[in-house]
């Protein structure tokens, strides 16, 4: 309950000065990869909702880009609502997804069952469905960014086999992911052709670093994808306030599951497909700990919002 009254609060607070709009689409709650893959027809029986933002000089005879952003397994934080709040400085409007509010969870850290990456993914892209029908929208120029979770949620919304599922006929202009889960690798690399970039943490243990260098690496073809590592950093170093453990969060270090072409992701060793909630559990738990650490690093702060402001001003502000 704690976590949704900060939401509500940061949607009026960051809100203050701009135009916002709450905007509703239906999704699905497909549990895997594999749900979407195999089943192309899922129903469309979840109602889901984002916040969306306006810069100051607002014109809605122009045409603009947009930021879709998804938050991490602990809902929206202050430091996710100044990475938007700079974007729409420099023009741009930005989609506060709210995947979590809109099926009544408030944190998944722990778990990671209640409300999946894939959930996640096709609400990004229903939600891209629905905002390239405002006629004040470029089209050509939605990018998606996320934080934690959320950043799995940006790269892996890239990942082929999963889009042309979703819609062949629509992808995302760029994909910024901030300290995502790695620890997923594709047996199909194909990450399209679209801008990538991963920042992280060398220090991270809830995310490894590690894990994100060996998947780019693994990518052929991945001139399209930049992997910035910050030294001294551990994970959430965009946030403020000292180090800190989750005793409820899981360490990934020693994590590393192949995502097969119909979208199983295999657990280690054994190879069973964790394709359902319990099995998820026992796949993680065969290779995590307990008690991450997580908290602020000034420097590599400052560096992450303006490789982020850089990024998302080349790639969806530049001419053709």
């Amino acid at each position: 309950m704690i976590n949704y009254l900060i939401s509500l609060i940061m949607i009026l607070v960051s809100g203050y000065s701009y135009s916002q709009e709450k905007i509703y689409f239906e999704s699905s709650n497909p549990f895997s990869f594999k749900d979407i893959i195999k089943n192309t027809n899922l129903q469309l029986n979840q109602n889901v909702y984002g916040i969306l933002r306006t810069p100051k000089d607002f014109n809605n005879s122009d045409k603009y880009p947009v930021i879709i952003a998804v938050a991490g397994s602990n809902g929206w934080s202050d430091h996710h609502f100044e990475y938007l709040e700079l974007y729409r400085d420099n023009g741009i409007v930005t989609f506060e997804l709210y995947s979590f509010i809109s099926r009544g969870i408030e944190s998944t850290v722990g778990t990671q069952v209640e409300v999946t990456t894939a959930m996640m993914i096709l609400d990004a892209y229903k939600a891209l469905d629905t905002l390239i029908q405002l006629p004040y929208v470029d089209s050509e120029k939605i990018g998606i960014t996320g934080w934690s979770l959320g950043g799995g949620v940006a790269l892996f919304s890239a990942w082929e086999p999963l889009r042309k599922s979703i819609n062949s006929r629509v992808d995302f202009s760029a994909h910024l992911a901030i300290y995502p889960p790695c620890i997923v690798v594709p047996t199909v690399l194909d990450f399209g052709n679209k801008p990538i970039q991963i920042l992280i943490g060398d220090l991270d243990n809830w995310t490894p670093s590690e894990a994100c260098s060996e998947l780019v690496n693994k990518i052929p073809n991945n001139s399209n994808i930049s992997l910035t590592i910050f030294q001294n950093a551990h994970h959430s170093f965009d946030r403020d306030g000292e180090l800190k453990i989750n005793k409820n969060g899981y360490i990934l270090e020693d994590c590393r599951f192949v995502l097969n072409e119909e979208g199983e992701v295999l657990m280690n060793i054994l190879n069973i497909p964790m394709t359902t909630p319990f099995l998820q559990k026992i796949g993680i738990g065969m290779c995590a700990k307990r008690g991450p650490t997580y908290g602020g690093n000034k420097e590599a702060k400052i560096q992450s919002m303006q490789i982020s402001k850089d990024f998302m001003i080349k790639n969806l502000t530049a001419v053709d």
